[in-house]
């Protein structure tokens, strides 16, 4: 099967959200990957193996799914991309929940209210992926409120 045309643009996006090393992580070239089309042509999702690595929005930007969270994971140093949890935490995150300020053990000092980001667990586990409520210093600062909007939890 050939490569689908949209993987390289979509590549070049996934290095300008997540950064450099991301595109070639979430889509290697020599893997068989799945782009949906929506009934416009646009890209929609990417699969690999039957599980959801991305959903490429409307405004240009990638949400994740836990598969492609895993890919990041691997591919950038933390605490890069990342919103850091302690035990506390662990379980509710695993399970879907959101992530509260008050339990932000450490935090990508990049990341701005809006961005994707992986959550993880200080041992280094991916526990989730969603979006960031909060920007880096508010995630500090704060000792209530919304961090993290959960988007899929990492179900042991």
């Amino acid at each position: 099967m050939t490569e689908d045309e949209d993987l390289p643009a979509l590549r070049t996006t996934a290095d300008y959200q997540f950064g450099a090393g991301a595109g070639a992580a979430l889509f290697p070239p020599e893997e068989d990957l799945e782009v949906r089309h929506s009934s416009s042509g646009r890209p929609q999702q990417v699969h690999a193996d039957g599980s959801r690595l991305v959903t490429y929005a409307t405004d240009g930007r990638f949400t994740l799914g836990l598969a492609g969270g895993n890919r990041i994971a691997n591919a950038l140093e933390p605490p890069a991309g990342r919103v850091i949890v302690g035990d506390e935490s662990e379980p509710f995150v695993r399970d879907g929940k959101n992530v509260f300020a008050k339990f932000v053990a450490d935090v990508d000092p990049d990341v701005r209210t809006g961005d994707e980001v992986l959550v993880t667990h200080e041992n280094g586990d991916l526990l989730a992926v969603g979006r960031a409520e909060l920007d880096a210093d508010a995630m500090f600062d704060f000792d209530t409120g919304m961090a993290v909007k959960v988007r899929d939890g990492a179900e042991k």
